[in-house]
Order: structure tokens, then C-alpha cells, then sequence
């Protein structure tokens, strides 16, 4: 099969600081026409987002999709609770895994992909601020190790 074309509306780079991103999923999103305009034209934040399952549905609450202009009266709540499209399997594999290991479900990016609104999942461990420290300090040296071996090139 062929390479997919995937086009990236939004990231979220602050989960892989918070949190230790152990298993991804993808997951179609319930959306209103003018919504899906907005996010094509890249107006949707994933700031405070975060994913729920209540009801035996995956819900994502707090992402922001801002009105569409030419929406009017058709334009929904921009922080509105969107259900997300998952198989039966998934949701309960991830219901276990948060309510035992203590995990957090945290969507890392929304993107389109065969014309379609997906988001990505993570399934996430909290950092303390010790291992925030020593990510930030392996980044570091490895910037320092690219830099020092681009010079020697020279």
C-alpha cells in the first residue's frame, strides 16, 4: 500500500513534556460541518485538551475549534465535549489501563488523513519533575554531541 498523505492541523507538544507517552491510537472525531471547515483552515488548538470515557464512549474535552466565519447560526460551542470514534475493544483496553495503572489518556495531534478529522492518542504516564529535568538534559547533550560532529565535518 501506498504512503498515506497525512496533513497536521494541530500538535500537542506539551503532552510528551508532561508525560511518559506509552501507546498511541487513532481515533475518528464527531464533528459539525463548520467545524470541520475550521480546522481546515488550521484553527484548532489542543492547549488544555484532554480525553474522558464515560458511558462506555472516548470523549475529548477542552480542545478549542474557533467558529467558522461564514458559519452563523450553524456554528457550535468552540470547547463543546466531541465524542470520539473508536472500536468497543479500544475504549475498554484504555478504561482498564486508567482506572488500574493510573494512566492519562491525552490526544498528541489532529490531523486529516483520506479527507478525514483523526486524532492521536496517547496513553500517558505523568513525569515527576526529576525526569522533566533529565529529558530536558539528555535533549541538551545530544544537541551538543549534533553540534560537535557538524563542526569536525567542517
Amino acid at each position: 500500500m501506498a504512503e498515506e498523505k497525512i496533513k497536521l492541523v494541530a500538535n500537542n507538544k506539551k503532552a510528551y513534556h508532561e508525560y511518559f507517552i506509552e501507546e498511541k491510537y487513532e481515533a475518528g472525531i464527531e464533528l459539525v460541518g463548520t467545524e470541520v471547515k475550521s480546522i481546515r483552515m488550521g484553527r484548532c488548538s489542543l492547549g488544555e485538551s484532554f480525553v474522558v470515557i464515560a458511558g462506555g464512549q472516548a470523549q475529548l474535552c477542552g480542545m478549542n475549534i474557533s467558529p467558522y466565519e461564514k458559519g452563523n447560526i450553524f456554528n457550535k460551542d468552540p470547547l463543546r465535549v466531541r465524542r470520539l470514534l473508536l472500536h468497543k475493544n479500544e475504549i475498554l483496553k484504555m478504561e482498564q489501563q486508567v482506572k488500574i495503572k493510573g494512566y492519562t489518556l491525552v490526544p498528541l495531534q489532529v490531523y486529516f488523513k483520506r479527507g478525514r478529522v483523526k486524532v492521536e492518542i496517547g496513553l500517558g504516564r505523568g513525569k515527576k519533575l526529576y525526569d522533566k529535568r533529565e529529558t530536558a538534559a539528555k535533549r541538551d547533550q545530544q544537541r551538543a554531541v549534533e553540534k560537535e560532529y557538524k563542526l569536525r565535518l567542517r
